[in-house]
């Protein structure tokens, strides 16, 4: 090792961690990393790379850390396969006759399931000689009837010249495949509606959307629609500030829930409460909230503030109401009181880092000048286990269980709306979103500094969406060091997510595979694509998957090779799929016939515009007041091209005999879309194989303004256009009724009552 150049060094560390040495874009040019895309990629994993000793350092630490340590962090395995796990301890000489290793498995319970031991007399599977040390490697046959499940493997071994060796290995044992519910596995079609939250209209809500307000779209659209879907946007924790923290895609943390959807007139103790009645009341504060209420866009800002008023005198009623004080305690001593105890235990830990962390971000936002992400924070605060964090806890636990009060009540109310969909017997009912990561000045950078590279971001190279690439901003998970930590991450992440509903989409699912880093303060042309253990990490989604009983969905847009989607495939991943880029080679619209059956069929999505917006060519307009284009004639080209476009799409509704009859095919280009029109081209969608489908609101109602601009900040009111329409509108509007119409005939849902 000691003879290679300082290139070498750099060459040899990358495929140790998993860098690639090349790849390819869309348009098949070949990229090779520089060395410094390199050391930067492999100095955010915490490798040291300054210089050629600290190289040589490394690498050795990195060949021999496996000989090191007596077990390996963790073993996925698929249930039923035959498998080894493997022990390692050091002594002298190639081999020991006194060499003894015992060994026990217990379950997710803490009881034992299998005790073992072997030796004396034991030879190795392989040995090393390090630093004139002999590492023995013996290997022992898994059990093969072992359920699914995670299970603690420990061990203890001895050997003639060495005292007792303890190592312990997290097992887990995975299904085939994921989640398939019986609707789908016997050739079911079902279809939803997919909402934003946040942008639902109703007369009761406090100038954003609620949960209130999706429990009785549930309601509707499983009852009167027969929809057996609805897919929502990641719900995620947010700062709710502008304009970088109201992107549900670059969430504060996403194991929480953004307590702007809490309808605060919902919980309990409104009713119990004075003081949150009496500012409730108060006429500026009703005047403020029917301002909110009538605005056409989300006021982030205002909307927290409000809520945040009537909170703190709900938190104060439920301590008051609910819990008695013993020895300075706060002690339980009502039915509510034990069950927001019993949730603190469950959650455990987890909920308390991150009350913490609000409770510090709430402190440092208030100081002059303001500290507003927890690296601007005084140094001894920058870790959740720091002495002064933990005094911060010990010394503010009311404000920290006020934080984790929020979470308690956004739980209950989501939960609610959960368990009607299993009321109503809806297939799947609520469809979340997980996004890919979250901010790197959020509470989960904060927690989870061990795990996550924050002197990266992850993004995408070049391809047809973003010729120049795209950084999005978020710090990637370190996958070695997720392994090392059992995956223990990964794991959390996926159950607070599936425990709300029946479906969940994973934002860019090929960063299961690889995923695109790029060194901060660089450009997406110097990233490169950083390899992950997608094995272990699909067997995981099964595991959880089918223990959640949820359909998980990848969202497979870009740049993905054919053999990542058929291992998705083969995991029981359904691909996503939107009618705007189902094209062949020669521009024309694929035939519905040709989706794949696993998949979720779409029209459009929140970063694409409506159906009624593409049509009348609203989205060009808006990108060339914005300056999207060089000039008038690159405008010109782009509406030029979409009326080619639109001209393809009647071609092929003719072809598969949807257009609607009546319809004037050269008035109807150069119209606004008619409610007919929208209907065939959804169910030209819906008359594919595809198990599901998805309409969205905006199509449902006709609205043409975009949900969300890619490459623009403030100059878009991205993440905040409400739907034009209230429920009580839409259950009236011509044109939803129509669509809903059509797709309850196309895909009829078998729903239980």
């Amino acid at each position: 090792m000691s003879n290679l150049n300082e290139e070498q060094l750099v060459d040899e560390l990358a495929k140790l961690f998993g860098i690639d040495p090349e790849y390819y874009d869309i348009f098949g040019q070949r990229h090779i990393p520089s060395a410094e895309t390199k050391r930067a990629i492999l100095r955010a994993m915490g490798v040291h790379t300054a210089t050629h000793d600290q190289m040589t350092r490394e690498l050795a630490a990195v060949q021999e850390a496996t000989w090191r340590q007596p077990c390996e962090p963790v073993l996925v395995q698929r249930v039923g396969t035959d498998g080894t796990w493997s022990f390692r301890i050091s002594g002298e000489g190639k081999e020991d006759n006194a060499v003894s290793i015992e060994w026990s498995i217990r379950d997710e319970a803490g009881h034992y399931v299998l005790m073992g031991k072997a030796g004396p007399g034991l030879a190795p599977a392989e040995y090393i000689l390090l630093h004139d040390v002999y590492y023995w490697k013996f290997d022992f046959p898994l059990p093969a009837n072992l359920p699914v499940g995670y299970y603690d493997l420990t061990a203890a071994g001895t050997s003639s010249s060495s005292h007792q060796v303890h190592g312990s290995l997290r097992l887990i044992i995975v299904p085939p495949h994921c989640y398939r519910p019986a609707q789908v596995e016997t050739d079911g079609r079902l279809w939803g509606v997919s909402l934003q939250l946040y942008a639902l209209r109703s007369m009761q809500n406090w100038g954003v959307g609620d949960f209130t307000d999706l429990f009785q779209w549930t309601e509707w659209a499983a009852t009167e629609l027969g929809a057996g879907i609805i897919g929502l946007n990641p719900l995620h924790t947010l700062k709710n500030t502008r304009p970088y923290h109201i992107s549900p895609y670059s969430p504060d943390s996403r194991f929480y829930l953004n307590a702007l959807y809490v309808d605060v007139t919902q919980v309990p103790e409104f009713q119990e409460s004075k003081e949150a009645q009496g500012i409730a009341g108060q006429v500026g504060f009703r005047s403020c909230l029917e301002a909110l209420n009538k605005s056409d866009t989300v006021d982030y800002e205002r909307v927290a503030a409000v809520k945040r008023q009537v909170l703190n005198a709900l938190f104060a009623t439920f301590e008051q109401r609910h819990f008695r004080t013993e020895a300075d305690h706060l002690v339980p001593c009502t039915t509510r009181g034990e069950d927001f105890a019993q949730y603190l235990q469950r959650e455990g830990h987890a909920l308390e880092a991150f009350a913490l962390f609000q409770a510090l971000h709430e402190k440092f936002s208030r100081e002059s000048p303001p500290q507003l992400i927890w690296q601007d924070w005084p140094e001894a605060y920058r870790h959740p286990s720091s002495i002064a964090s933990q005094e911060f806890r010990a010394a503010h636990t009311r404000q920290i269980r006020f934080h984790q009060y929020v979470q308690w009540v956004a739980h209950q109310q989501l939960r609610r709306v959960y368990e009607r969909t299993r009321e109503l017997g809806m297939p799947i009912g609520l469809y979340h979103d997980l996004a890919l990561g979250s901010d790197r000045g959020g509470s989960d950078a904060w927690i989870f500094q061990s795990v996550l590279a924050l002197d990266a971001d992850c993004g995408c190279p070049p391809d047809a969406f973003a010729p120049e690439g795209q950084n999005w901003g978020l710090p990637p998970v370190n996958p070695h060091a997720l392994r090392r930590t059992g995956y223990r991450m990964f794991i959390d992440l996926l159950r607070k997510n599936l425990q709300y509903g029946g479906a969940i989409r994973l934002d860019h699912v090929m960063a299961l595979f690889r995923l695109f880093w790029i060194p901060r303060g660089l450009p997406p042309s110097a990233g490169a694509y950083v390899q992950y253990p997608w094995e272990d990490l699909l067997g995981i989604l099964a595991l959880e998957s089918v223990r959640h009983r949820a359909v998980i969905v990848g969202e497979d847009l870009g740049t993905v090779p054919d053999v990542v989607r058929d291992k998705l495939s083969a995991a029981g991943v359904l691909s996503y799929r939107v009618f705007y880029f189902e094209r062949g080679d020669d521009g024309e619209w694929k035939r519905p016939a040709v989706y794949p059956r696993q998949a979720l069929a779409v029209v459009t999505t929140h970063d694409l515009p409506t159906l009624a917006g593409f049509w009348s060519g609203e989205d060009l307009r808006v990108r060339q007041r914005l300056g999207f284009y060089r000039d008038e004639s690159a405008h010109r080209r782009a509406v030029d091209e979409r009326e080619r476009e639109k001209a393809g799409i009647a071609r092929v509704l003719r072809r598969e005999g949807v257009w609607p009859s009546g319809v004037d095919e050269t008035e109807a280009l150069h119209q606004p879309l008619s409610s007919e029109l929208m209907c065939a081209i959804h169910l030209y969608v819906a008359q594919s194989p595809s198990s599901l489908m998805l309409v969205t609101v905006e199509d449902l109602v006709g609205d043409t303004a975009q949900v969300n601009l890619p490459g623009t900040l403030d100059s878009y009111p991205n993440w905040s256009h409400k739907t034009p329409l209230t429920l009580n509108e839409v259950k009236g509007n011509s044109n939803a009724k129509q669509l809903a119409s059509a797709l309850k005939a196309a895909r009829p849902t078998p729903c239980r009552l």
